[in-house]
């Protein structure tokens, strides 16, 4: 696995063995066109070309339960589709979440998939972490109105204090001129030759692919000083703890 492009003339990097899963939280039910699908296909087929494979799920096509709870047919429900998502995510290096902006924020669905991604967030990998450590973390955004800074700051931030690494310009978005107007796909929008949004997707793909392939060439997150297992034991470093002299 290649990690670091050495110059000009040097091969483009490799990433085989990789995996990627995006989740769209559109709020469109499949076939039908998704604006937050297009922008996300600069993205995956860049993962692609390098090697990366990339699964995408659309989240509104599958029954995910409300709750925080890894499984809430253990909690009272019918039907729950995210442990098959959760399953994904934890097989993969890379996640982006990526989603249409309604009134200025997220959409609910885009709040749904995090909240259950939350409902994970004190499993423990085998080092005694918390399960998302050496796991990085993106954000595209599409709409057409103001709010892409903010809705990714949402997203990034919950990633990250989910245990999920952020690499640098690890967003991306498009939303055209302010009000309304034309979505990404829609005729003459300008959306997919737009090149700021196409220069972010392609900064971001790439500081996903590299930090995730630097991640995976060090073992992950080092686990001195973070694991969850060794601060309930009572045995964390640098804590005085009258149980463990």
């Amino acid at each position: 696995m290649t990690v670091l492009d050495v110059g000009a003339d040097a091969a483009p990097p490799r990433f085989d063995g990789l995996r990627a899963v995006v989740i769209n939280a559109t709020l469109k039910r499949s076939p039908e066109p998704s604006n937050t699908d297009g922008l996300l296909g600069v993205s995956t087929r860049i993962m692609e070309e390098h090697g990366v494979e990339v699964d995408v799920v659309r989240a509104v096509d599958h029954e995910i339960a409300v709750g925080l709870w890894p499984d809430m047919t253990e909690h009272g429900e019918d039907c729950d589709d995210w442990p098959g998502i959760l399953d994904q995510v934890l097989a993969a290096d890379i996640l982006v979440l990526a989603g249409p902006i309604w009134l200025g924020d997220n959409s609910s669905v885009m709040r749904r998939v995090v909240e259950r991604l939350y409902g994970s967030s004190s499993s423990l990998n085998e080092a005694g972490q918390y399960a998302y450590y050496g796991r990085v973390g993106g954000c595209v955004v599409t709409g057409n109105e103001d709010g892409v800074k903010h809705c990714a700051m949402n997203v990034l931030y919950s990633l990250q204090h989910l245990g999920f690494t952020i690499p640098p310009q690890a967003d991306a978005g498009w939303v055209g001129p302010a009000g309304p107007g034309p979505s990404y796909l829609g005729p003459g929008s300008g959306g997919p030759e737009n090149d700021f949004t196409n220069r972010n997707t392609t900064f971001m793909t790439y500081n996903l692919m590299h930090l995730a392939a630097l991640l995976r060439s060090a073992g992950g997150i080092p686990a001195y000083g973070n694991r969850r297992s060794q601060w309930d034991a009572g045995c964390a470093p640098d804590q005085v703890n009258p149980e463990h002299r």
